[in-house]
């Protein structure tokens, strides 16, 4: 063979494979896209689309124009699920920056998560706040979540209502800052309690103003507080039901503030349980409403969903009648639209219905778990989409500046809708990021938090083993160590003493031998006093112990003698002396 022949080597795809392409630390690069193609929703064959009679006359390349720009419309086409909840998630909030999501659930806590921090394989809360605990080593109750909502003037506020009469403001990182007060229940007269006498059904803030927030009671009250002072309410709004046999009370059940048109006063409206609808001037006077109507819903029905339009113009409400109705704030008698939609209320009072950012579309869950468009000239559907299939969807909320779609369902699913070509930042920032590296740090129960001595989701047990039961720590019990009784009847507070069962079984009782030979004195008992003193009488008398030294000394004790005619006689008055 020649030296100038060159030597072909046949290409083996396993052995390039196999062979390092460099030398180094090597990097591995992250394949977004294909990563966000992983989140797309395989649900395009069960979309309801409702469409007009002239497309339906358009040829197919119309057609299909006509799904890209619905696609892009409605943040429908890719989802992220969160999975921090227990129980049913009935409320939610996401600060106007669309940064920090807070979640309530009927599991009793408050869900904090940080777009920023968490990562397609870090899903998970930074935070679980329980807003009604108190002291860890008392025995409290807990309540069921049903509103919270960021300040939108002011986002380092979140207004938390748990099912209490007293409603608490937190911080964003989850620090109670301040818990408004609550009334005499005994006062007749609401007008003279300084905050709400019973549960608290729903509340918001001022559009504008930072520092007023308004909360709707089940005392047939509106109240509106300044959150500088938390002793006593701003104004008091009593809503007197005329409805027979209320006795002027009922419950309200869901109020929300808006803006007004052209820049005039905020408008405030709240639905009560007699299936009334009240509007209120936001500024005032609230002696008397600006409008009522009595008969918007049907009586004892619980309308859990109310939202007004970005212009003031439009009320629209979904009832526990099954029916959603439209109303016009400058004709508020009749509804402009209504249309019939299974209602869920009867199971979960928090059912919510919200206007799209622009108020160009209506979205609202269902009882089969889609989610509905409706248009808000008819309120008819203009897509339809299952998110959790068989799990009622229970809260729903469409953020303006992500232009992402967040859902809460019974199931303990938070569902964030999203489109990569019309959202930013919240899901679509979450699923463009690498997944994090699995360290040992990552699991709280092998990690110890230096500021909080242990970690906060675990239980350190020193004679125990981490078994994934114990890691997982997923019940209540588990996540309050220190709260409640044992199956015992024992506290779990180790610092309370224990307070041994006093059953017939188990009382202790020694016998009568056991008392006579080991307590002294014992056999005093059974005697009878009196003879016990009686015993010593001649003794006392013949040899005594305390006057011996007066025995010769001591004179003989005389007493005058009495005649028997002296006794007889009867006694005489003394005669008074004339003066």
């Amino acid at each position: 063979m020649d030296d100038d022949d060159e030597v072909q080597i046949a290409e083996d795809d396993a052995l390039k494979d196999f062979l390092p392409q460099g030398f180094g630390k090597q990097t591995k690069e992250t394949n977004v896209a294909r990563q966000i193609e992983r989140s797309k929703r395989d649900v395009g064959a069960k979309d309801i689309k409702a469409r007009d009679a002239q497309s339906d006359q358009d040829d197919g390349e119309d057609s299909e124009d006509d799904d890209s720009d619905e696609d892009d419309e409605f943040p429908v086409s890719h989802e992220l699920v969160l999975k921090t909840h227990e129980r049913t998630v009935t409320t939610m909030s996401v600060d106007p920056s669309g940064s920090r999501l807070i979640t309530g659930s009927t599991d009793c806590t408050v869900k904090l998560h940080d777009f920023s921090s968490m990562t397609p394989t870090t899903l998970r809360a930074f935070k679980s706040v329980d807003p009604t605990a108190t002291k860890v080593s008392a025995n409290t109750e807990t309540h069921p979540i049903h509103h919270v909502a960021f300040n939108p003037n002011s986002p380092s506020q979140v207004l938390i209502i748990p099912a209490t009469p007293q409603a608490k403001l937190f911080s964003r990182d989850g620090e109670e800052l301040v818990e408004f007060v609550k009334g005499d229940m005994y006062l007749r007269d609401m007008h003279n309690t300084k905050g709400h006498i019973s549960e608290i059904a729903s509340g918001t803030w001022h559009p504008t103003d930072r520092n007023l927030c308004v909360t709707a009671g089940t005392d047939s009250t509106l109240r509106i507080w300044d959150v500088n002072l938390k002793r006593s309410q701003k104004d008091v709004i009593v809503h007197k039901s005329r409805a027979a046999g209320s006795a002027g009370r009922t419950r309200m059940t869901a109020v929300v503030w808006g803006s007004s048109t052209q820049g005039s006063s905020s408008l405030l409206v709240a639905a009560a349980y007699d299936g009334s609808l009240v509007m209120w001037g936001g500024s005032g006077p609230y002696s008397r409403p600006s409008a009522e109507i009595r008969d918007a819903h049907e009586k004892d029905t619980w309308t859990g969903g109310i939202d007004i339009s970005a212009d003031g113009r439009t009320v629209v409400t979904r009832g526990g009648d099954d029916l959603i109705k439209l109303w016009d704030t400058r004709k508020f008698k009749q509804p402009i639209s209504t249309v019939e939609h299974p209602s869920t209320s009867d199971q979960y009072a928090n059912t919510d219905i919200r206007f799209s950012p622009n108020s160009s579309s209506i979205i609202t869950g269902s009882a089969t778990g889609h989610l509905h468009i409706l248009n808000p000239a008819t309120l008819k559907p203009d897509l339809v989409t299952p998110v959790t299939p068989g799990s009622p969807l229970i809260t729903v909320l469409w953020h303006p500046k992500l232009n992402q779609i967040l859902t809460g369902s019974a199931n303990a699913e938070t569902h964030v809708l999203y489109n990569p070509n019309t959202s930013t930042n919240g899901a679509a920032m979450i699923m463009s990021k690498a997944p994090k590296r699995r360290h040992i740090d990552d699991d709280p129960t092998l990690t110890t938090d230096l500021s909080q001595g242990i970690s906060g989701d675990s239980i350190v047990n020193p004679n125990g083993l981490l078994s994934s039961a114990t890691q997982a720590s997923a019940s209540y019990a588990a996540r309050h160590p220190t709260l409640g009784m044992t199956a015992s009847g024992r506290s779990r507070d180790p610092r309370r003493p224990h307070v041994p069962m006093t059953t017939p079984f188990a009382k202790s009782q020694p016998d009568a031998q056991h008392i006579r030979e080991n307590i002294p004195l014992s056999s005093m008992r059974d005697e009878d006093p009196r003879e016990a003193l009686l015993k010593y009488a001649d003794k006392a008398e013949k040899e005594p112990m305390f006057t011996n030294a007066w025995k010769v000394t001591q004179p003989k004790t005389l007493y005058a003698d009495v005649s028997d005619e002296e006794e007889e006689q009867p006694n005489k008055k003394k005669v008074k002396r004339g003066g």
